[in-house]
């Protein structure tokens, strides 16, 4: 995995034309004019703790030092931070070691996996550290990354505002825009550009790319023991970091992704080697693999005996699909005042899209809320697992790690996920799929379909509220997800962090 060649003009072999290479080029010289040349800059990082996750999970948080003391001494900080072993999965002299979880925040999801990543790690015996590429905001590396989020953000919410726009632009791109081969050139000479921050990264060091500017950062940057944890089950060029382990949730996106499957039109494409290339199964954290059994039983305990059916709306960073979610939440309301249904709405750390809902819906005032108050949530939680909880109730944090992780307690104690077919997909919980958000992500709930942990994608909102009449009526489809879900289990189908970890530590 050696970072010496010009990973822009070739990919797996497949060159690029002088044409693309010479726009990727100047697209990254583009950057360069607009935040600055800081190749020659020397960044030095040290260990800090995190909030959440850094008390539940062990995760170290990698920050800019002024110092280059440390020369991020990976192992020794690692040593007094031992992690606590818990799990099967447990390596080898594996304890207090380090894994570096090399992510950015775009939307949720790429935290949501790096947070699986972190929590397999940590139960495995080593120590996890954060490494957010883009919260290194003096960095030229990091602008690029906050620039380009930006544009996804924006397009997100426009696709779900304008339906000429995603139907003629943003579901093309999505889909077919993003597998292209050469879309990737661009990638690997924008991620050159990060390379700086990874000075202090022994080179040898276990990392997990859970976007693949990280991965493909990495990679320029030299280390060795590279994994870039795909999240999409649609395969596209755009998740391509030659120099890596590629790893895979689905088995079907292990056979596209091994032949490029259409990713350049005109030609047919040698495809990946094999050693570049893993199925792994689902990135779930190890606290949800591991109380799958007494959570699914509790689920169905309660919902045969009369009780009402939890229902977790997540609510995307982007914040778009704000209609469907008020038009959910307005046909679930009557079941909720019949104590038929409990509501949990959780809008991350986006508290305006909050207050849109409640401009929408007056009667969501009723809402219990659980706004900035990380410990409230988790007892209430805890105390969900076993007993009663009715009624209405808000999330929302100014703080990304406790917003993002609020979910994933929630999930524990809820009988439905109400989710667009993003990484949710993968998780083994019920879940009632809504439209997407951007065409790779359909084949999220393909995949969830055809587990059968999870509905198809349910793309008319009318659909999806008489979806939410059927689960209401009949409590059998809560339990046959249920069941699904244990067979899943059984088959390691939800393992793919742990085996990811695995793969990085080798």
């Amino acid at each position: 995995m050696s970072g010496t060649s010009d990973r822009a003009q070739y990919v797996f072999g497949n060159p690029i034309d002088q044409r693309t290479y010479r726009k990727a080029c100047a697209s990254q010289a583009r950057f360069v004019k607009r935040f600055g040349d800081d190749a020659h800059a020397t960044y030095h990082l040290e260990a800090q703790t995190l909030p959440v996750i850094g008390d539940r999970l062990g995760v170290r948080n990698l920050v800019l030092s002024e110092s280059n003391d440390c020369a991020l001494d990976l192992a020794q900080d690692a040593q007094s931070h031992p992690a606590t072993l818990q799990t099967d999965h447990t390596m080898p002299n594996a304890v207090g070691k380090p894994v570096v979880v090399g992510n950015i925040r775009m939307g949720f999801g790429h935290y949501r996996i790096s947070m699986a990543m972190a929590s397999a790690a940590h139960a495995m015996g080593y120590t996890p550290y954060w490494f957010d590429l883009a919260s290194f905001t003096q960095s030229t590396g990091s602008k690029v990354i906050a620039s380009q989020n930006e544009l996804y953000s924006l397009g997100s919410r426009l696709s779900q505002q304008i339906a000429l726009f995603n139907k003629l632009y943003w579901e093309p791109l999505n889909s077919e825009g993003f597998r292209k081969l050469t879309y990737n050139s661009g990638d690997q000479k924008n991620a050159e550009l990060c390379v700086p921050l990874l000075h202090d990264l022994p080179k040898d060091v276990p990392y997990i790319g859970t976007h693949v500017w990280p991965a493909q950062a990495a990679v320029h940057a030299g280390l060795t023991h590279v994994v870039n944890a795909i999240p999409d089950n649609w395969p596209m060029a755009l998740h391509l970091a030659e120099g890596s382990i590629h790893t895979v949730q689905t088995p079907s996106a292990y056979l596209g992704y091994h032949q490029l499957r259409g990713m350049d039109k005109k030609r047919q494409l040698k495809p990946m080697p094999l050693d570049s290339l893993q199925y792994t199964g689902h990135y779930v954290d190890h606290e949800l693999v591991c109380n799958i059994e007494r959570d699914c039983a509790a689920r169905k305990a309660r919902l045969l005996s009369g009780g009402p059916i939890r229902w977790l709306i997540s609510v995307g960073g982007a914040g778009a699909q704000q209609n469907l979610f008020a038009a959910i939440i307005e046909r679930l309301l009557p079941y909720v005042h019949s104590e038929q249904a409990t509501l949990l709405v959780n809008v991350g750390d986006h508290r305006d899209v909050w207050e849109a809902l409640e401009r929408k819906i007056p009667q969501l005032s009723e809402a219990t809320r659980h706004f900035d108050d990380f410990g409230q949530v988790a007892a209430l939680a805890e105390d969900a697992l076993d007993g009663d909880l009715t009624g209405i109730h808000a999330f929302c944090d100014s703080d990304i790690f406790s917003a993002v992780y609020s979910s994933n307690l929630l999930m524990r104690c809820s009988d439905v996920l109400i989710t667009k077919p993003s990484e949710f997909s993968f998780y083994p919980v019920p879940k009632l799929m809504i439209h997407r958000v951007g065409g790779h992500e359909a084949w999220g709930a393909i995949r969830a379909a055809e587990v059968g942990d999870g509905t198809y994608e349910v793309d008319d909102t009318e659909e999806v509220l008489a979806m939410i009449d059927s689960f209401q009526y009949d409590r059998e489809l809560v339990c046959f997800m249920c069941d699904n879900i244990l067979v899943a289990k059984q088959a390691g189908i939800y393992d793919g962090a742990y085996k990811v970890v695995e793969l990085a530590a080798k």
